[in-house]
């Protein structure tokens, strides 16, 4: 059983910065595609990032592309998401998921989810 879990929520004024990470246990992280989602109140859940097992390839939401950046560390088998120039419009529920296969933005190919960290953007 796979448990995800995420940390490094809070709230920060806009313009600031938050390092989320999603420590992985049960199981290696090595050969699983690992994203973000999030999810604002009254929204569907979106997709946020996501980096690949096979290459490392990361992907990104245009809305945040140039401000967040994914990577992994498998050796501690946890996934970071830098969080930079936030604005009000990031706060949301933070979700870590792992991927059936590959990257993907529907829910439906998560296999595993976390259990969600609030971020919340002071404007």
């Amino acid at each position: 059983q796979v448990q995800l879990v995420e940390s490094g929520g809070g709230l920060v004024q806009a313009g600031g910065s938050l390092r989320l990470s999603c420590a992985a246990s049960g199981d290696t992280l090595d050969y699983s595609a690992i994203g973000w989602f999030r999810q604002a109140p009254g929204k569907e859940r979106e997709a946020v990032s996501c980096i690949s097992s096979s290459d490392g390839s990361t992907y990104y939401v245009q809305s945040v592309k140039g401000r967040f950046t994914i990577s992994k560390d498998n050796a501690k088998n946890t996934v970071y998401l830098q969080m930079n120039s936030l604005k009000a419009e990031d706060t949301a529920v933070y979700f870590c998921a792992r991927f059936k296969r590959s990257c993907s933005d529907y829910v439906s190919e998560v296999w595993y989810w976390g259990q969600g960290t609030q971020v919340t953007v002071s404007a």
